[in-house]
């Protein structure tokens, strides 16, 4: 498939690759932006890829494409990871309007990997109309995902501990829905106390500043309930946010934080071209922990090296 191999290219930290990746993403950029882009976590065991599919299944049925981005955990270790999203979510995989694509995580953080904002560029424009990213798991670094989505979905279980306690604060005071899943059988009772619970939680944060109220849900994967007024919920919201601006803004908001992510990275493989640098740089990490000088003044003298180098190699 042509949209598989071009994501295998813009993942490739190969030099040849990344300049074709540029190339690619400036060829398709205009056809992108026309989808809804919907962020889904939670802690472990909550049954994300139960949802995905239970809920990626119902969007299906409506006629629409939908792409879905997944995050494995990568070891720190070995770098490797486990990439068996497919394995985990069968049934959606084997829908034709369906596309899952599981990506590792590597050292990002956030839970979301490096390339994932260029790959679900490349899903816009081959045609998928509802992305959705799934993230390794909750953590207070987990809100960088806003940067990438429209709708932000937290997933949380019941009866798993002090459900005020669970909640990451960070998460969600950026948090658009949660989420009781597993709510069914003998667990509709603890789903439903552990709502209100959560409905009385939110109400402690800070507001927003846009008319729109973050909602707690109960869905069940097992037995569909709850999912197609999930659905309801997020269109609702995107029909709300368009209407008032908020949509297009925070699109705004989240391509120039992008454009800063992406230029500190090209800076930072800029810098560590120059051999004079990189000496200098060992040296002041020696006197630095010597306390010989501080570390803003050693960051300074690196600086004055950087441009130095930029200037011999110009000339």
């Amino acid at each position: 498939m042509i949209l598989s191999q071009a994501i295998t290219v813009i993942e490739s930290n190969l030099a040849d690759d990344r300049k074709l990746s540029t190339r690619l993403l400036e060829k398709i950029i205009h056809a992108t932006g026309k989808s809804i882009r919907i962020g889904i976590t939670g802690v472990p065991g909550v049954g994300k890829s139960s949802f995905i599919e239970s809920f990626g299944t119902h969007i299906t049925s409506l006629g629409k494409k939908l792409a879905v981005l997944t995050v494995d955990p990568s070891s720190q270790i070995t770098k490797g990871s486990i990439l068996g999203d497919k394995t985990r979510m069968e049934g959606l995989s084997r829908q034709p309007s369906a596309y899952i694509r599981p990506s590792p995580s590597g050292s990002t953080l956030g839970g979301v990997a490096q390339k994932t904002n260029d790959v679900m560029l490349l899903c816009e424009a081959a045609g998928y109309e509802i992305i959705i990213i799934e993230t390794v798991g909750v953590g207070q670094s987990e809100v960088s995902v806003k940067n990438l989505v429209d709708f932000f979905l937290l997933l949380m279980l019941a009866g798993a501990g002090d459900e005020l306690q669970g909640i990451k604060k960070g998460i969600t005071e950026v948090a658009h829905a949660i989420v009781i899943t597993k709510a069914d059988g003998d667990n509709i009772k603890n789903a439903l106390a552990a709502k209100a619970s959560y409905e009385q939680a939110l109400h402690l944060n800070p507001s927003t500043g846009t008319a729109w109220t973050p909602k707690v849900l109960t869905t069940s994967a097992h037995t569909k309930k709850g999912i197609e007024e999930i659905w309801r919920l997020i269109t609702s919201y995107v029909d709300q946010s368009t209407a008032d601006g908020t949509f297009v803004t925070n699109r705004k908001a989240q391509n120039n934080d992008l454009l800063q992510i992406y230029f500190q990275e090209l800076l930072g493989l800029d810098v560590a071209r120059f051999r004079s640098w990189q000496s200098e740089r060992e040296k002041l990490q020696g006197k630095v922990f010597e306390k010989k000088i501080s570390a803003n003044a050693a960051a300074e003298k690196l600086l004055r090296t950087y441009h130095s180098a930029i200037r011999e190699n110009s000339e």
